[in-house]
């Protein structure tokens, strides 16, 4: 059998070694250690662990004590930018990791060979060859050498290899059968991906269709974008989330932040117009940066904090809504483009969801307004023209009666009706108002009870404010002020002949006493019941 491998020894070793010619001794040391059961147990153990960084430490392991080696390593190769990204490595204590410190690169020396040319490497002395490159300082010395690629089809997943063999050097059958282990690590590899990209889809697809359900339940537009902000976050595994909206002068503002860590200085913090990423982003092009502290194109303040980033536009029709944001911490690991891939897929749904949830907002809203307009009218049409007519026909009985009891009696039924007439027409100015999510300073609150009035009035009562009224008058005299105001535009409404009203709010008016307060005067042109026009209201409060 030994004289058989001398005979063709040689040009064998030519086809398949790249290396050292072996020497009978090697042939022989292999040819009669029956490693094959070994080797099927260990091919068969590959495959009782669904984590892939475990099974890839058990085949370095397994193929170090198969073959005898001293030190063993499997690089995983990162598909897109060409380096190693992951080496486990066999027989290296923790003391010797740290005095290698960094891992090799796989862009030179005899590892970059591997990747650059997959075919099987022996060396005998691998010191001697002049494509060995790129030790690291602290690496244990070592000679011999095997390696092969981790191939799946044509495609290099990373390398495999063993150095320091106790029993002299490798041989053909050593590396016959880690060329067996290499291709159930790359079978390994590729499964992992496969299934690892399946399930990363899978839950952008659940994530997308959870956003737009909660979109779609009835959130306002900032916990629209908040929810936005931290699905994306969460999916892409980013240091943040963050939603930004155009501003009037053609920049963009962040509006939503979702972070991992403190958000402080990140919300309000805007782009600048002009900006090389709002050239790409306003064109409906994403944008994709490596390390956004060091890019040109950033130019905000908090890019310092982040590395990799994503800028997805989103659009409905053509239009540019806003922009999702996935930066991550600065010296992270680089968006893949899958991530890419994905993440610009539900940027996409979530920009459609953001604006079905919009219109369904502006329908709900339209409906309230309907039906409170609806209802005021059949409290105006009906209930005050009743209760008017019922009031009038008292008012005619009372000035008949010759009983003083009697007139007495219908005064106050008549003055009841009255006061309810006032109630019922405040409320219905007030159905006339916007609901609760309207303004919420003095001013804005004002101006929405005169703007509410109009529309039962039929013309608009001019408004005119003295002093800084948001910032002076309080709460209390706020609320206080609004109710006079009301009941003032009902009383107006009341009378005949009204064509104008105009209310005053005055911040900064000096009372009777001498203190300075809040005064409210409310003056209209109709017919008082002595015949003369124009009824003024005067109400006021200190502050």
């Amino acid at each position: 059998m030994s004289e058989e491998g001398d005979n063709d020894g040689g040009g064998h070793g030519d086809r398949a070694i790249r290396g050292n010619g072996e020497s009978r001794d090697e042939r022989d040391a292999g040819a009669t250690t029956p490693r094959l059961p070994t080797l099927l147990e260990a091919v068969l153990g590959i495959g009782t662990d669904l984590e892939l960084r475990a099974t890839l430490q058990h085949i370095v392991d397994t193929a170090a004590e198969l073959i005898g080696a001293r030190y063993g390593a499997l690089g995983v190769l990162d598909p897109e930018r060409g380096g190693i990204t992951e080496l486990f490595t066999a027989g290296m204590s923790d003391a010797d990791r740290q005095r290698i410190g960094r891992l090799p690169d796989g862009h030179t020396g005899l590892l970059g060979l591997l990747i650059e040319d997959p075919r099987p490497l022996r060396l005998d002395d691998l010191t001697a060859d002049p494509r060995s490159a790129g030790v690291p300082p602290g690496h244990p010395e070592m000679r011999t050498f095997l390696g092969v690629p981790l191939q799946l089809d044509t495609t290099v997943l990373g390398n495999l290899y063993l150095t320091e063999k106790r029993t002299g050097s490798f041989t053909e059958q050593d590396q016959s059968l880690l060329r067996v282990l290499a291709s159930q690590a790359a079978l390994a590899i590729g499964n992992a991906r496969l299934y690892g990209t399946a399930r990363q889809r899978e839950r952008w697809i659940e994530g997308a269709a959870a956003v737009t359900t909660a979109l779609l339940t009835g959130e306002n537009a900032s916990d629209a974008l908040m929810t936005v902000a931290e699905s994306a976050r969460v999916l892409a595994d980013a240091y943040a989330g963050v939603v930004l909206q155009p501003t009037e002068e053609g920049g963009m503002e962040i509006v939503a932040a979702s972070t991992v860590g403190d958000p402080a200085g990140i919300v309000g913090t805007t782009i600048e117009p002009g900006s090389p990423v709002l050239v790409q982003l306003f064109g409906g092009e994403p944008v994709f940066i490596e390390d956004s502290s060091t890019d040109p194109r950033m130019t905000t303040h908090v890019r310092v904090r982040f590395g990799p980033s994503m800028m997805l536009p989103l659009q409905s029709g053509g239009k540019l809504i806003g922009t999702l944001a996935l930066p991550r911490r600065r010296g992270g690991r680089p968006y893949r483009a899958v991530d890419r891939l994905l993440a610009t897929q539900f940027a996409s749904q979530a920009a459609l969801a953001l604006v079905l949830a919009d219109s369904q907002h502006d329908r709900e809203q339209l409906a309230v307004f309907e039906d409170r307009d609806r209802i005021a009218r059949d409290l105006h049409d009906l209930v005050v023209q009743r209760l008017f007519a019922t009031e009038m026909m008292l008012e005619s009985t009372r000035r008949r009666a010759d009983s003083a009891g009697l007139d007495e009696l219908l005064g106050r039924a008549v003055d009841e009706l009255d006061s309810t007439i006032q109630e019922v027409r405040t409320t219905i100015f007030t159905l006339q108002q916007p609901p609760a999510a309207g303004p919420t300073s003095v001013r804005g609150m004002v101006l929405r009870e005169t703007g509410g009035a109009a529309v039962v009035l039929g013309f608009q009562p001019s408004v005119r404010f003295s002093g800084p009224v948001d910032t002076l008058v309080g709460e209390p005299e706020g609320r206080s002020l609004l109710a006079e105001l009301r009941g003032a535009l009902a009383a107006a409404h009341r009378r005949e002949g009204v064509t104008s009203i105009g209310v005053e709010v005055d911040a900064m008016a000096r009372l009777a006493d001498g203190r300075t307060g809040v005064r409210l005067v409310v003056r209209d042109d109709g017919l008082r019941e002595d015949g003369g026009r124009g009824t003024t209201m005067t109400w006021e409060a200190p502050r």
